[in-house]
C-alpha cells in the first residue's frame, strides 16, 4: 500500500476510521484558557538540529495537547480513587500516568517529548514529570556484535525488551526508585554505571522508535500495553529523509568534531560525501526500519501529530473513545 493511500486510510474522518481528524486551526482553539507558561527563550532551547520551532507552534499545537493529557491524567487518578473505594483499599497510591511517544528517526519525537515534559510539569495536578528514552535499553554495541545484529541497531531486536518492560512495570507498580541505563549519542553506546533515576513521578514519558510494538505469542505483554496514552509523530517519508540528511550535515560540522565522538571519522567529509553517506544510512537502515516496524504501529497510537515539510504540525488525529 502506498504511503498516500495509507495516510488517507488512517485519517479518513468517517465511521471506518478509529480517529477524529482535527485541522491545526481547530486544534489550536482547543487550548481554551490554558496558560502558556513557556517563554521564547525556553522554546529556543528545545529546537533540535535543523528543526524550526517557535512560540506559536508550542502555543497552537502543544498547549492544547498538554491540556488534553492533563485531563486524561486527572481522569485516571479519579478512576483510581473510585476503584480504590470499590475494593476498600484506601491506602493504595495511584500509579504514574505513562505516556508513550513513537516515530521515526529525525521526525522530532525527542523535541515533542521535552516540550510536553515541561508543559505538563507546570500544571498543579502533575508537578513531577520524568522522561526516559528507550535508547538506554539498546543492547551494548559489544552484545549487538556478538548477536550479529550491529547493522540492525534501532530495529526491535536490538533492544532489551524484557528490561524495558520490567522498568515500566516497576514504575507503574509504584516502586520508589527505578533506574534506566544511560545511552550516549556521543560515544554511540550504553555508558556503564550511569543511569536515569525515576522516582514515582506523576507522569512518566517513554520516548522511542518502537515503543508501540504490539505483543506477540512469544511476548504476550508489550510495553505499549502499560501506556495510558500514546502519541505517534508522523510525516512523509521523503520529508523525514530530508530532515535526516540535514541533521547529518549539521552533526558533521559540530558534534562529529568532538574527539570522543564515535563518528569522528566522518567530520572530514565534504558536503557531497556527507549527503551520499546519509542517503546510504537512510536507505540501508532507517527507511527499512520505518516501513517494516515503526509506521505499522501508527494506528495503535491514541493521537497522531502529522507534520508537513516545514516541521509544523498541520493535522491532529485523535482516537475516538
Amino acid at each position: 500500500m502506498s504511503e498516500t493511500t495509507d495516510t488517507q486510510t488512517l485519517s479518513r474522518s468517517d465511521f471506518t476510521s478509529p480517529f477524529i481528524e482535527i485541522g491545526r486551526d481547530e486544534w489550536a482553539r482547543l487550548a481554551g484558557e490554558t496558560p502558556m507558561p513557556l517563554t521564547e527563550e525556553e522554546v529556543a532551547a528545545y529546537r533540535g538540529l535543523n528543526e524550526p520551532l517557535d512560540l506559536a507552534e508550542v502555543s497552537e499545537v502543544y498547549r492544547p495537547l498538554s491540556r488534553l493529557l492533563g485531563q486524561y491524567a486527572i481522569a485516571k487518578r479519579d478512576m483510581h480513587r473510585r476503584t480504590r473505594g470499590f475494593l476498600g483499599r484506601e491506602t493504595d497510591e495511584p500509579s504514574p500516568f505513562v505516556l508513550g511517544i513513537a516515530g521515526s528517526v529525525a521526525v522530532g519525537k525527542s523535541t515533542v517529548a521535552r516540550i510536553l515534559r515541561d508543559l505538563l510539569a507546570r500544571w498543579p495536578e502533575t508537578p513531577l514529570v520524568q522522561l526516559v528514552t528507550t535508547d538506554g535499553f539498546l543492547y551494548p554495541n559489544a552484545e549487538l556484535e556478538r548477536r550479529g545484529i550491529a547493522h540492525r541497531k534501532g530495529f526491535p531486536e536490538s533492544y532489551d525488551r524484557r528490561a524495558l518492560l520490567r522498568f515500566v512495570s516497576q514504575v507503574k507498580a509504584g516502586v520508589p526508585e527505578v533506574r534506566a541505563p544511560h545511552y550516549s549519542h556521543l560515544v554511540y553506546d550504553i555508558v556503564p554505571d550511569e543511569y536515569t533515576v525515576v522516582t514515582r513521578p506523576d507522569i512518566l514519558i517513554v520516548e522511542g522508535l518502537n515503543v508501540l510494538q504490539p505483543a506477540s505469542m512469544e511476548r504476550p505483554l508489550a510495553v505499549a500495553d502499560l501506556f495510558d496514552f500514546s502519541i505517534y509523530v508522523d510525516a512523509r517519508t521523503s520529508d523525514i529523509e530530508t530532515w535526516f540528511t540535514d541533521r547529518f550535515l549539521r552533526l558533521k560540522d559540530e558534534a562529529f568534531r568532538d574527539p570522543e565522538s564515535h563518528f569522528r571519522r566522518f567530520a572530514g567529509l565534504n558536503d557531497d560525501q556527507a549527503r551520499a553517506l546519509a542517503h546510504e544510512f537512510w536507505k540501508g537502515i532507517n527507511e527499512p526500519n520505518l516501513i517494516e516496524n515503526i509506521r505499522p504501529t501508527r494506528a495503535r497510537a491514541s493521537l497522531v501529530l502529522r507534520k508537513e515539510a516545514d516541521h509544523r504540525v498541520q493535522k491532529v488525529l485523535l482516537r475516538k473513545l
